[in-house]
């Protein structure tokens, strides 16, 4: 009770300060309901986790959630810890972006100041309505991912699974969307298609549906044979690389018709090459994940392709990705852009002891086109950013990716104490060793890219 007296107190001598800056009173309402003034904020910027069905553990809908979480909701927002949006906003501007502007931050925090009371009924909004099941809309077709027992106490698990489907005919898809079943426990999926040819292959139903990751060539192959990959003749079929991927807070990229997306074989399947399970600490759980797929009534007329700095990249991290106890250390990788390309979307990736990224592109003349920058590193919140129009990087320009790393005890993330040397491993995707990658998707530039809106098709 002693915290929270003073933290309202605080909050009070916050807002007033607010609204004498502002101008005076007109800028505040004399009483902030939830109906009237928070509603709108959470509605808008919250609701889309914290709703029922929702990815989040609490509600934030009813009055009564709101209120039980107003003094919180007060501080992380006032903290710019919620809503999760790690990059700054004031040197990108991305697609589908929440960050709460000051005068919502002060209505949240008045609302505390002024008892939160709950306002006149006929004033609540509409709820918006969000898809059931996906982050983008209503899927045409989804597809189970087998169940997966994690035990309790478990650590990193990394597993191949195989998704396999059929259809009545070959056909296109604009996005292909994967949505764990339990967010808290499933760190990322990299998923490939698996392209077969109708005549070459009976059953793609035959075979494990899951196998344990392997580490060498030899063992990987055996494993392909147990999920029943290969062609009846034993050959293998091709492999689209990258086509359905998950981290905490990605959305799917769903870019404008002819943009990006994929031909489906009538026939095939979605290898995720590495399911990646976190830590479980409590009970025995079970996570029935499963694969979104929308379809597009237009061929991908213009591909999107990828490339990625770092750790199995297009060029390494240096000085190198060993991270000394109690130590603070930069790393960069660069990268010479051979032609001209059109950025949609960037991913910046790392572990636990990431302390900031930021990225940006140096053309010839000398000119920097800013790319994103995260002061603050979030391991919880990774999103694919993409540009609200297609940024044109032109040849010659040199693509450069900075990050930090923090292996002292003053990292409340440093999965170890007191604090140990932490490498990369030799690409090692477990949370406790380290990462740093930097994914740029593009597509070679055309004359007019730069208007190109990529607001999310919902």
């Amino acid at each position: 009770m002693v915290l929270r007296r003073h933290f309202v107190v605080l909050v009070a001598a916050v807002a007033a300060l607010l609204v004498q800056a502002c101008g005076g009173g007109n800028s505040m309402p004399a009483t902030v309901t939830f109906t009237q003034h928070v509603a709108p904020v959470l509605y808008a910027n919250c609701a889309i986790c914290h709703r029922p069905g929702g990815s989040a553990h609490f509600s934030l809908v009813s009055y009564a959630d709101a209120r039980k979480y107003a003094v919180a909701n007060a501080y992380v927002t006032r903290r710019r810890i919620m809503p999760p949006w790690p990059a700054d906003p004031h040197y990108t501007q991305f697609v589908g972006q929440r960050v709460l502007d000051e005068r919502d931050i002060a209505l949240l925090e008045k609302w505390v100041k002024d008892g939160t009371p709950e306002g006149p009924a006929d004033k609540l909004p509409a709820l918006p309505q969000f898809p059931f099941g996906s982050q983008v809309g209503t899927p045409d077709m989804r597809i189970p991912v087998q169940p997966y027992l994690l035990p309790a106490g478990s650590t990193d698990k990394f597993l191949l699974v195989k998704v396999p489907y059929e259809l009545p005919a070959d056909t296109f898809a604009s996005l292909i969307e994967f949505i764990p079943g339990r967010a808290n426990i499933v760190h990322h999926v990299n998923g490939d298609m698996v392209k077969y040819e109708a005549a070459r292959k009976t059953d793609v139903f035959a075979g494990d549906r899951i196998v344990e990751m392997a580490g060498d060539t030899a063992t990987l192959l055996q494993a392909y044979q147990r999920l029943g990959l290969p062609n009846d003749d034993g050959s293998y079929p091709v492999l689209q690389k990258s086509v359905v991927n998950y981290l905490p807070g990605v959305y799917g990229q769903r870019y404008p018709d002819g943009l990006g997306g994929y031909r489906l074989p009538r026939k095939g399947a979605f290898l995720l090459n590495d399911m990646h399970y976190g830590f479980n600490n409590k009970a025995d759980v079970t996570d029935s994940s499963y694969i979104n797929i929308f379809f597009s009534p237009l061929p991908p007329n213009r591909p999107v392709q990828e490339f990625q700095l770092g750790t199995w990249g297009v060029v390494p991290a240096e000085p190198d990705m060993q991270i000394l106890p109690n130590t603070i250390k930069p790393v960069y990788s660069r990268y010479t852009v051979p032609a001209d390309i059109s950025i949609l979307t960037i991913n910046p990736h790392m572990h636990l002891l990431g302390k900031s990224f930021k990225a940006y592109a140096l053309k010839p003349g000398g000119d920097t086109i800013r790319l994103i920058s995260i002061p603050r590193w979030d391991f919880n919140w990774q999103y694919f950013y993409t540009f609200k129009k297609m940024v044109k990087v032109p040849a010659g320009s040199i693509i450069v990716a900075e990050g930090v790393y923090d292996n002292t005890t003053a990292n409340l993330n440093n999965p170890f104490s007191p604090p140990r040397l932490v490498t990369d491993q030799n690409g090692s995707m477990k949370a406790t060793d380290e990462m740093f990658q930097f994914i740029v998707t593009y597509v070679p530039y055309q004359p007019g890219d730069e208007e190109v809106s990529l607001e999310r098709k919902r």
